[in-house]
């Protein structure tokens, strides 16, 4: 199969390399490749005639995105349409990575993937837009929704916790953020069996189980032999942040379940991550 990924350097773009080696693979990125640039993508994608592309890419700055909002749309809103634009020119299917943000985060029971979307930050807004956009104009799409992100190679919770355990000794982590920790290598396997079905459609693509960041980072913690740290559980109110999270943002497999598309447990994720 012939496979294009954008965001080809970021964390899952790169386990998505390594997970779909055995296709033809095509992996770009910024400063070269711009989604938002129309006629650069139009072009890219004409000439390499992927069958399916994947967009990896996504300005991922959650607090940024509130301070930069024209910059959050444009590349995950206007992107996507870019893309989808193509690959209806062209005859591609599109994959469209998407996140637990775009729930509103009221729901303790978790979020199956037909819910309604109502996000309550601007880059959950950015990203169901683009969500939004590809819907309109391709019918041969998946949307994977996904949520905390981690992998050895990228910057993310995992590492900003065992540095400052490292550093100082203790920690204050909310417990009022649920979510599902997901390992970039696990989400990029369930991609790669994916788009062998053709069946489009919106998935959720999470480790299993959920638990808060408090409680994420104590098995961090615990499996890290750091037993000795600190682990304050704080309100998110006290943590000064530009963003508000979904405080219940669980994610529920039920469509990639019925087709026979499971992660393992985010504890066995979490425990790769940590030996490799």
């Amino acid at each position: 199969m012939n496979v294009l990924i954008t965001g080809g350097e970021g964390q899952l773009g790169r386990a998505l390399q390594q997970s779909l080696a055995h296709h033809q693979v095509t992996a770009v990125d910024l400063p070269h490749y711009d989604i938002a640039n129309q006629k650069q993508i139009f072009e890219l994608i004409d000439t390499l005639r992927p069958q399916v592309v994947i967009n990896a890419a996504a300005y991922t700055n959650v607090d940024g995105c509130v301070s930069n909002y024209a910059l959050a749309f444009k590349s995950n809103a206007l992107g996507p349409q870019n893309l989808a634009l193509a690959c209806l020119q062209t005859g591609a299917a599109l994959l469209q990575v998407s996140t637990n943000e775009v729930f509103p985060g009221d729901r303790p029971g978790g979020y199956e993937e037909w819910m309604p979307l109502r996000p309550l930050n601007p880059y959950g807004k950015s990203k169901a837009a683009g969500e939004f956009n590809i819907r309109g104009i391709l019918p041969q799409h998946y949307i994977v929704r996904t949520a905390w992100l981690f992998s050895v190679g990228g910057k993310n919770f995992i590492h900003a916790i065992l540095r400052r355990a490292r550093e100082t000794g203790r920690l204050r982590v909310v417990t009022d953020e649920i979510g599902n920790p997901t390992y970039a290598p696990d989400l990029a396997q369930a991609i790669a069996q994916l788009i062998e079905t053709g069946q489009f459609g919106t998935y959720h693509f999470v480790n299993k189980g959920a638990c808060s960041r408090w409680e994420f980072a104590n098995e961090i913690l615990r499996q890290a032999g750091l037993t000795d740290v600190t682990n304050e559980p704080i309100l998110s109110t006290e943590f000064d942040r530009l963003s508000t999270p979904p405080h219940y943002g669980e994610l529920l497999n039920l469509n990639g379940a019925a087709i026979g598309i499971t992660l393992r447990p985010w504890e066995e994720a979490v425990a790769e991550f940590l030996n490799g």
